[in-house]
């Protein structure tokens, strides 16, 4: 895994050896950031079930103000604080150990862009993605990335599903304020 552009460019970023981590590949992150490379600069992010904290990571790179990285992971924690410190990113982020849905219901902050990639098999992703629409600012992105066979909702809260992204077995959910 690496950075793909921007500040950070083409710096290597550690994961986890975990086989039930999968991280998101360079074609689909790639893909996934084409389609909001307008979207980026200046913008709030949250990374929930971060991970290794690439999607953040590339956001930080590409010029958005913050990021958050929520994971429940000890191990991912460290290897997430561990590759901004190797990007030189972490002055502008901030990094939480906490499940998911506790930090959203006690979330004081609004994001401009929020990433959702929770592990397939949990069956959390439409919890996360209705808890996660209440703390976005009014110009709101919300991006999930899931298996292609998993019923996505359309609509949640004043979000609907803007576009969607195959890549073979996966799909990119991008839902937009109505």
């Amino acid at each position: 895994m690496r950075v793909i552009t921007g500040f950070a460019r083409g710096k290597k970023l550690a994961t986890l050896s975990d086989k039930s981590i999968r991280p998101t590949s360079d074609k689909v992150k790639e893909a996934l950031f084409s389609a909001i490379q307008f979207d980026i600069e200046g913008r709030r992010v949250l990374d929930l079930f971060a991970g290794s904290g690439q999607l953040g990571i590339e956001a930080l790179s590409r010029g958005c103000d913050s990021a958050v990285f929520i994971d429940n992971s000890q191990d991912a924690i460290n290897i997430i604080k561990q590759n901004l410190k190797n990007t030189g990113l972490q002055s502008n982020s901030v990094v939480f150990k906490s499940d998911y849905s506790d930090f959203l219901l006690n979330c004081k902050d609004n994001f401009d862009i929020a990433f959702l990639d929770p592990p397939y098999a949990s069956g959390v992703l439409n919890d996360a993605l209705e808890k996660t629409s209440n703390v976005m600012s009014s110009y709101g992105i919300i991006i999930c990335e899931h298996p292609t066979e998993f019923e996505i909702c359309n609509q949640v809260n004043n979000f609907h599903l803007a576009k969607q992204y195959r890549y073979g077995k996966i799909f990119i959910s991008l839902y937009k304020r109505l």
